[in-house]
């Protein structure tokens, strides 16, 4: 288990597979800042949420010049039949091994109905254009978190 990654610190790298069949690397976005979020499941209530409302700002995103990646345990396939679904054009990386989800340090133990599970908790991770993180938010309510995340990056 990784330590709690804070504001400041060199952001982790990664390599993962997308949904659109390609990979991402973070070392290849230097010069945007990066709005990296975690999230649980794929087509999850929550999840889903979180994805359109991300999804709904991606052009003030990409006007503050941010890319915005969602990461999930989940494969590329299931990103692939969720993007579909809910008519998506965010990037969304499968780490089904853990390696990014693991060195953000976002995979917890939880709690549902007084039974106790490992599994993501949801996290987000302002890179910087340095790829140094800039802000962090853990344990995230999606309603209104998309805001406050672009508010950050257009701060930056």
């Amino acid at each position: 288990m990784a330590n709690e990654l804070s504001a400041g610190e060199p952001a982790p790298e990664f390599e993962l597979p997308t949904d659109d069949g390609g990979h991402v690397r973070l070392r290849d976005l230097r010069g945007k800042a990066v709005a990296l979020y975690f999230y649980p499941k794929d087509d999850t209530s929550g999840c889903t949420a979180e994805a359109i409302a991300f999804n709904a700002l991606r052009a003030k995103f990409a006007a503050a010049g941010t890319v915005v990646i969602g990461v999930s345990p989940d494969s590329a396939a299931s990103h692939d039949k969720f993007k579909r679904k809910h008519d998506l054009r965010i990037q969304l990386a499968a780490d089904p091994a853990r390696s990014a989800i693991d060195a953000y340090g976002v995979w917890k133990e939880k709690s549902m109905y007084g039974r106790k599970y490992f599994g993501v908790e949801r996290s987000t991770f302002l890179i910087d254009r340095a790829g140094r993180i800039a802000k962090v938010w853990r344990k995230v309510k999606v309603s209104g978190h998309t805001e406050e995340v672009l508010a950050a990056a257009k701060a930056l």
